[in-house]
């Protein structure tokens, strides 16, 4: 290779070109511009850099740092080149002028272009940009045709004549569109649902835009990532929600789909662990793409082209998958507010894992164009301390580093593949630069990992498997939101268990009417049980002295109420109301009744109950009611006495009622004496 490996980045203060290996010195042609720098950006051939300022926009001969024109546009937010830097695109806030109309804020120039000496730089067409998303104009790769998105079409330019539509592809409610790189051209267009019809995605070849040539229908489609394979010959489909309507998760809901571009295949790429799609990328190969899927830890999993899968690496906590320019290698890493650790396979030798690069927390990984080093960066707003760039070699050694002070943007010159030289990435291995071997020095050796808390009681003993992650033998991930809980018997939620100690057995299930073993029951319920055995023998005791046989095994005298002791009972009637006693006599009295018809096992055989004609049964049912209602009054009474007691303030009505009181346990007691 000519030149070496270039990069630059942009900081807070200002702009630089550097050349990585093997010199690792900035371009000693380039001056660096200072003061307020928004962008900077390279062409897709690497013949050419840009960068913007308060002043204009400036474009530099990528190989040597020369200034080869400018653009007296202040104010550039965004830059852009098309595929073979022919056009470069600047992108404006959005404003208006005078009368009150939206400026054309999106300009497209010839990068170069001959003019004469007091002649300035005319932009070829100007378009009114409101959405900083999707800004630029897409390009064929032969840049050939352009196009744009505007309210329910697609519109396509010429590129040399950008002041007339060449053609439109009308598709009511698009709202994205991605066109396809290689020799087809080819463009995919999205409609989200709308009004209970289900999301599409459409292909067309361009200019034939009567019918599409391939198309997918889903549902659960907000919106979409487009991604083509390098070749144009297949698309994979990302489809999102805002919300996902299982609570399972916070980021809503996320679907992938396969669609060949002439149409003979499309299909759900079906994936085999629950959670979301975290990244997918395609292999330039065009003939396959990782996934990383579902909870954490993750899934990667390598798809050929028919969305069949091909290998799975390991499960751990990964988000990102990025394959190496070349082919060879990829990488599996887990950014954000994962731990930054980077797994390198060599795909070509049964993806046999080559390094883990500890990377610490970046925000920036890309390969470089000869797939030897790995760029890592920690950049801001995201991070404001820390910031700096890192070179990694893809064996896992530290190339260079230097730390920055706020630290926006870094970006690789691209190099055409032709220009790449034929050589093994993994040997030999570079030598470092003398900036790595300080950074070695200041990393602190890693400590042997401490580990999660546990309680003195579950200290020396294995870990429950439901405590420890997937990857490491533990049980998948289960979501419950939303989802009921059920326990060991059916029914609730599963009891707490304390981390080490035993399992407590089962409890076998009893028969009903079976005797309970009192070996199974604890302290609690066994005295319990007691209370009841000898509240019952008591009472049964009761019952037997008081029966005659005249009385066929009626109910006992109303002084041994509920098999208790006349103490007791004298007791409860003091300190209960009256009502409530006679209530629970009435009860206890038809319950004996009732039972007196009833053999028992144990108990001797008595005389049968006389029989009682219908006409006394009935009768006694009538006053058993009356009763009912004449202690409900009464009780009704006791509270109203209760409150006038208290000092609240009653109504007339109520007071009528509690003069009542006496005319009411009258009755209640006649009644009563007829019952006997």
């Amino acid at each position: 290779m000519a030149n070496p490996l270039q990069l630059a980045y942009r900081t807070q203060k200002a702009i630089g070109v550097f050349d990585a290996d093997p010199v690792y010195e900035a371009l000693p042609g380039f001056t660096k511009p200072e003061g307020n720098l928004r962008c900077c950006v390279y062409s897709g051939c690497g013949r050419y850099f840009a960068y913007a300022t308060n002043e204009g926009v400036v474009i530099v001969d990528a190989s040597v740092g020369h200034v080869l024109t400018s653009l007296p546009i202040p104010a550039v937010y965004d830059l852009s080149f098309s595929p073979n830097g022919t056009y470069l695109s600047t992108w404006e806030r959005p404003a208006k002028d005078e009368n009150g109309d939206a400026t054309k804020n999106l300009k497209i120039w010839r990068t170069i272009e001959e003019l004469a000496d007091d002649a300035e730089k005319q932009p070829i067409g100007k378009f009114v940009q409101k959405s900083a998303n999707g800004w630029n104009l897409q390009y064929t790769e032969d840049e050939r045709f352009c196009a744009r998105i505007v309210t329910n079409e697609v519109q396509f330019y010429n590129s040399n004549d950008l002041g007339t539509v060449w053609n439109k592809l009308r598709v009511e409610g698009v709202s994205d569109f991605a066109l396809a790189p290689g020799k087809n051209q080819n463009v995919a267009v999205f409609v989200p649902e709308r009004k209970g019809h289900p999301a599409s995605v459409k292909v067309f070849n361009v200019p034939q835009f009567t019918s599409p040539i391939s198309q997918k229908t889903f549902f659960k489609a907000d919106k979409v990532q487009l991604k083509w394979n390098q070749l144009g010959t297949a698309l994979i489909v990302l489809a999102q929600t805002e919300v996902d309507k299982s609570n399972k998760s916070y980021y809503g809901e996320t679907n992938m789909y396969l669609l060949s571009a002439n149409g003979s295949f499309d299909a759900r790429v079906t994936l085999d662990k629950e959670g979301p799609i975290h990244d997918v990328s395609w292999s330039p190969n065009s003939k396959e793409f990782g996934v990383v899927y579902g909870y954490m830890p993750a899934k990667t999993t390598i798809f050929n082209h028919r969305a069949v899968a091909t290998h799975s690496f390991p499960l751990g906590p990964r988000n990102t998958i990025i394959f190496s320019p070349t082919g060879r290698f990829a990488l599996v890493a887990g950014f954000g507010n994962l731990a930054g650790q980077i797994d390198v396979y060599d795909l070509e030798k049964d993806y046999r894992k080559i390094t883990t690069i500890e990377s610490g927390n970046p925000s920036v990984c890309t390969w470089s164009p000869d797939s030897r080093y790995i760029l890592t960066a920690t950049t801001s707003p995201r991070l404001r301390v820390d910031n700096g760039i890192k070179l990694w070699h893809v064996g896992g050694g530290i190339m260079y580093n230097e730390d920055m002070v706020e630290l926006y943007n870094v970006i690789w010159r691209p190099v055409p593949a032709s220009n790449l030289p034929n050589i093994d990435p993994l040997h030999p291995v570079p030598t470092p630069h003398p900036s790595a071997l300080a950074y070695l020095g200041t990393v602190k050796t890693p400590s042997k990992p401490v580990g999660a808390y546990r309680p003195p009681g579950a200290r020396g003993s294995s870990t429950p498997l439901h405590f420890k992650r997937e990857d490491e033998g533990g049980a998948a991930h289960s979501v419950s939101n939303g989802v009921p809980q059920v326990g060991p018997n059916g029914f609730g939620r599963p009891r707490r268990q304390i981390p080490g100690a035993e399992f407590a057995e089962p409890a076998r299930p009893s028969v009903p009417g079976a005797a309970v073993d009192d070996e199974s029951l604890s302290k609690t319920a066994l005295k319990n049980k007691k209370k009841r055995n000898k509240k019952a023998k008591e009472g049964q005791a009761q019952a037997e002295g008081t029966t005659t046989p005249n009385e066929g095994g009626l109910a006992p005298p109303r002084e041994s109420v509920d098999g208790r002791s006349p103490d007791r009972n004298h007791q409860r009637h003091h300190s209960r109301s009256q009502s409530r006693s006679n209530n629970l006599a009435v009860r206890t009295q038809n319950n004996h009744r009732s039972r007196s018809n009833v053999r028992q096992p144990n108990a001797p055989v008595q005389q049968a109950a006389p029989v009682v004609d219908a006409a006394a049964a009935a009768a006694q049912s009538a006053n058993a009611k009356k009763i009912r209602s004449l202690q409900k009054k009464i009780r009704a009474i006791e509270d109203l006495e209760m409150r006038h007691a208290g000092g609240e303030k009653l109504e007339d009505t109520q007071l009528k009622k509690i003069a009542t009181k006496g005319s009411v346990i009258k009755e209640l007691e006649a009644l009563e004496k007829e019952g006997h």
